[in-house]
């Protein structure tokens, strides 16, 4: 049987989104030198990417990319970072991923970055559920969606034709 998908944000809505969150993270980091956008692998780190090239045209800012493992079937798990906590510690953190659905993996994975002294701690998502376990919110987002339970939001970020739908 065939799923059907209804498409939320089309390439150019996504682009567009992710130009808005870019430039509120440089409004909230205005005094910063330098930032560390976090995004959880996959789709987060893809979109710290480019949303690290956004933010290096339209900024002075440096943005570090961080590339986040979690096992999202066992999130309890070591949390591993392609940055070492030295180069986090005392700075400002974006911690970003695609859809925030139940809060399970940004809840751990925001665990983990306040585990070290931080000066700033965001959390930014391109699409926004609002059914969730815990007491997370994204700070930057995309889009917001009131879904029901039985609702899966999926967004493809392979190749050049991105999308994000529901199904």
């Amino acid at each position: 049987m065939d799923t059907i998908k209804d498409t939320i944000l089309d390439k150019n809505a996504i682009n567009n989104k992710l130009r808005r969150i870019a430039y509120q993270i440089y409004e909230a980091n205005i005094n910063e030198n330098e930032v560390i956008l976090a995004g959880i692998d996959v789709n987060g780190y893809i979109l710290a990417k480019k949303l690290k090239g956004i933010l290096s045209k339209i900024s002075p800012i440096s943005p570090i990319l961080c590339k986040v493992s979690i096992d999202k079937k066992n999130p309890r798990l070591a949390i591993k970072t392609s940055v070492k906590v030295e180069d986090y510690q005392n700075k400002s953190v974006v911690l970003i991923d695609d859809v925030l659905n139940s809060g399970t993996t940004l809840i751990y994975c925001v665990k983990h970055f306040l585990e070290v002294p931080l000066k700033q701690f965001k959390t930014a998502v391109l699409v926004n559920r609002n059914h969730k376990k815990f007491p997370v919110k994204a700070d930057y987002k995309g889009i917001s969606l009131s879904t029901s339970l039985n609702e899966h939001v999926q967004v493809d970020l392979d190749g050049t034709d991105w999308k994000a739908y529901l199904n």
